[in-house]
């Protein structure tokens, strides 16, 4: 997934620059488990972003943001296994299931912030931008 790739499936997404190789290793080493490659590769070509997407709104976060982010909203107290990485712009999170095979990707409203309430939205990042893109 490059960055022309979500530009031109995603609308009026902006893109922002690459995150470094070095930032994106670090935030690896923090974490219990494994960010997908596709979502590497993602923020190795544009590090998060933000607009709209067909009828949809996303903001993808930063590299450097992450861990704080879900520390932040205490995701590992009110929903284990969960790890956002973006939201619609409003009420609901994108996370990585990390419980599942593929790191699936779900939304969570940020109300509740209940695993209980967790939508699936793709089985994977690449599926996730493709439906973005679709809706």
């Amino acid at each position: 997934m490059t960055d022309a790739n979500i530009r031109s499936s995603a609308g009026r997404f902006v893109a922002n620059p690459p995150a470094g190789r070095e930032e994106t290793e670090k935030v690896q080493s923090e974490l219990k488990f494994a960010l997908p490659k596709s979502y590497v590769d993602f923020l190795l070509t544009a590090n998060g972003g933000e607009g709209f997407t067909s009828d949809s709104y996303v903001v993808l976060w930063r590299v450097e943001d992450l861990v704080s982010r879900n520390a932040a909203y205490n995701v590992a107290g009110f929903a284990p296994g969960l790890f956002l990485f973006g939201s619609n712009g409003g009420g609901e999170a994108f996370g990585f299931d990390t419980g599942s095979e593929t790191c699936s990707i779900v939304s969570i409203p940020f109300v509740t912030m209940d695993k209980m309430d967790a939508r699936l939205v793709a089985t994977n990042f690449e599926r996730f931008i493709s439906t973005l893109s679709a809706s």
